[in-house]
């Protein structure tokens, strides 16, 4: 048995970084692997081992209505690149919903097709219906990443939650390196550079809150950034950084972590930072929506606010700040609450989902 995995954008963001670990754990059991991606990009699933690369053009681009076209026209052509290569008994696995061609043609082949749903936030939503009507017609079998995804996108498919995990070196590397002792008050964020995952906020906690400092890591250059901020005086205690390949010295350095993403414009369906934040014992302040409200508990390892609450979402910041016996309460239980996701599990129903 083959399997043929297929990703759309390869970058540093959380999917590409989830199907990195589902090939990392399939090689260990000397599955054959084939990765189809798009050309041209570096991310989580650049240069891995037991892995055979075939690469498909795409361009991603800001305008709607050219990305659209775009991705169209790529999915024809990976359909063609597939259609030419599978063979009978090769396993099918979608990273994401976007990458449609793949499901055509393994259907047509006669594959096995396996999606692994991450996000429910596809625009426009005609686009969206259309992508689950494909998934609907032709996958055997449905991946979401939380319960509430699951919930939110019922599809008349078979269907598993496999909870995303952390990978092995990072766990030992937080065991490594987690601080209780702070020696600045620093708020972190990392997301992408986008308005609905909550940057406008941070900045605007930033300027309410001038006695702590904030640091931003963004999925962007540092050109994109500065065209983002463009025409915005930035308080001298926010400091944002580009994409970054190591994020342990922003995790051990920083006290709280934030995600403030607007469920109008996009919910997150699980919060792989908000797990990473855990593993370093740290506080999180999350929306009261969605699949992290499944990591996040009130007033146990952190808080549900939602991110246009900036006073709220201060007077938590200094709760967690000034009272040391409330955050060593939280601090430990965040701790103890991502030692649930296990690593072991992950690979194992992965694995089980690939012979069923």
């Amino acid at each position: 048995m083959r399997v043929i995995a297929i990703h759309l954008l390869n970058d540093y963001s959380g999917s590409p970084k989830v199907l990195k670990q589902l090939l990392t754990g399939w090689a260990k059991r000397d599955i054959e692997l084939h990765l189809y991606t798009c050309s041209g990009r570096e991310g989580f699933l650049s240069g891995l081992p037991h892995v055979e690369y075939h690469f498909y053009w795409y361009r991603f681009m800001k305008n709607p209505l050219l990305r659209l076209l775009f991705l169209v026209s790529s999915q024809f052509l990976l359909a063609f690149k597939l259609l030419l290569s599978l063979k009978k008994n090769d396993v099918v696995y979608i990273n994401t919903v976007l990458p449609f061609g793949a499901a055509i043609a393994g259907k047509i082949r006669g594959n096995k097709v396996i999606y692994h749903v991450h996000e429910t936030s596809v625009k426009p939503i005609v686009f969206k219906k259309f992508l689950f009507r494909v998934l609907n017609l032709f996958a055997d079998e449905v991946v979401y990443v939380s319960d509430y995804l699951a919930n939110s996108e019922p599809v008349n498919v078979r269907k598993a939650v496999i909870y995303n995990v952390l990978e092995e070196d990072f766990v030992k590397r937080a065991m490594a390196n987690k601080n209780s002792h702070k020696d600045e008050k620093i708020v972190l964020m990392i997301c992408s550079l986008k308005s609905y995952k909550g940057v406008d906020e941070f900045l605007k906690l930033a300027l309410t809150n001038s006695g702590y400092l904030f640091k931003l890591v963004v999925n962007a250059s540092f050109l994109e950034i500065e065209h983002y901020f463009k025409d915005v005086k930035l308080p001298e205690n926010l400091i944002i950084y580009p994409t970054q390949t190591d994020t342990h010295p922003f995790y051990c350095e920083a006290s709280i972590v934030l995600n403030l993403s607007d469920p109008k414009f996009w919910i997150e369906t699980f919060g792989l930072t908000i797990l990473e934040a855990m593993s370093y014992g740290l506080p999180t302040i999350v929306p009261p929506v969605g699949g992290v409200t499944e990591l996040v508990t009130e007033e146990k390892n952190g808080y549900l606010v939602e991110s246009k609450r900036i006073d709220q979402i201060s007077n938590k910041l200094k709760e967690l700040f000034e009272n040391k016996e409330l955050y060593k309460y939280m601090s430990s239980n965040a701790f103890e609450r991502s030692k649930q996701y296990s690593l072991e599990s992950f690979e194992k129903q992965s694995t089980e989902i690939l012979f069923q």
